[in-house]
């Protein structure tokens, strides 16, 4: 295959591992470890890509300026299945091919999303705090609330959204489901978005991050919702405005909210910290000891297989890349 670095920005890539880095080095690459724990610019990526020819990466900022510092990218491999952070169309300009690792942790996700909606309606957070000031309020102000019985909506009914709906079936929930993209839902009531947030009483965000969805949830659809309900965002931050929910959360005009993304990771709205009604998790969802290892084992053989010429259009993200690039045809 040849001589080569592979940027690695996901954190906790195996480097000795048998289906990750000892693979890269086998077919002659190298990988250039450069860890994502915090914000990174663009240019910071531009650097840290210089003279790499594939990536393995988290969620860096990839944009036209990055494909133009390094010419020879000819693979970025996301891990995990959201591209919100690369341009794909500078990517396709550049020749450059994006992948994706779909199913990989759709599972894992769901498993997050239900875990969130119990945390905030039984308030798992508040109690512990609670107990931990050496305090025993079974009762009163910290009551908690049911699942059980609730009205349920997704927001966005694609793979991960119809893992959690399995998981809620046995909950004996009603499921609203509204996705523009979809007429049905395997048999769940499909309803306009606003419809849904009149009436849930749980509203679990399950969309891609695009130009249509970006601010989906603002200060008019908060003000649909009702004041028992509860916000669950497992999908991406840029969906909700955390300044009309900080807002909202301060009229009582929702319950509680339980998030695990965020607008501007790592950092989180300040207006938003301190609250006891808000869950947090570092964007978490999707990851697992098992899940971590499926997606870094996919995306390694993604760039192995891009940069030896046989690219796996099932995980690629921008597939007019492959149309009319001259390292394609």
């Amino acid at each position: 295959m040849g001589d080569g670095d592979v940027l690695v920005t996901w954190p906790d890539y195996d480097v000795d591992g048998a289906s990750t880095g000892a693979r890269l080095r086998a077919a002659g690459l190298r990988a250039r470890i450069a860890p994502k724990t915090g914000a990174r610019t663009a240019g910071e990526v531009a650097r840290l890509a210089a003279g790499a020819v594939g990536a393995i990466v988290s969620t860096d900022p990839f944009d036209e300026s990055v494909f133009a510092a390094a010419p020879s990218l000819r693979v970025v491999a996301r891990v995990g299945v959201g591209t919100d952070s690369i341009d794909l169309g500078a990517a396709t300009a550049a020749g450059a091919v994006v992948t994706v690792t779909p199913g990989a942790n759709r599972e894992t996700a769901a498993d997050h999303a239900l875990a969130l909606i119990l945390a905030a309606l039984r308030r798992i957070v508040e109690h512990d705090a609670s107990v931990r000031r050496g305090e025993w309020s079974r009762t009163g102000t910290l009551t908690p609330w049911e699942l059980h019985g609730a009205t349920v909506g997704i927001v966005g009914f694609g793979a991960i959204g119809r893992a959690v709906c399995r998981r809620l079936a046995g909950f004996g929930v009603e499921l609203l489901v509204a996705d523009p993209a979809r007429a049905a839902a395997d048999g769940h009531r499909v309803v306009a978005l606003d419809d849904l947030l009149r009436r849930a009483d749980v509203v679990t965000l399950h969309a891609p991050l695009d130009e249509r969805t970006r601010g989906l949830i603002g200060a008019p659809e908060l003000a649909l919702m009702r004041p028992e309900a509860v916000l669950v965002n497992t999908a991406r931050g840029g969906l909700v405005d955390e300044t009309a929910l900080a807002a909202a959360l301060d009229a009582g005009a929702i319950r509680a909210v339980a998030l695990d993304v965020f607008e501007d990771e790592p950092a989180i709205a300040p207006a938003l910290l301190g609250r006891s009604n808000v869950t947090f998790t570092p964007h978490i969802g999707g990851l697992s000891d098992r899940s971590i290892a499926r997606m870094t084992e996919q995306a390694t053989e993604s760039v192995l297989a891009v940069l030896a010429g046989r690219p796996d259009r099932r995980t690629i993200a921008n597939p007019d890349v492959l149309q009319g690039v001259g390292r394609w045809t």
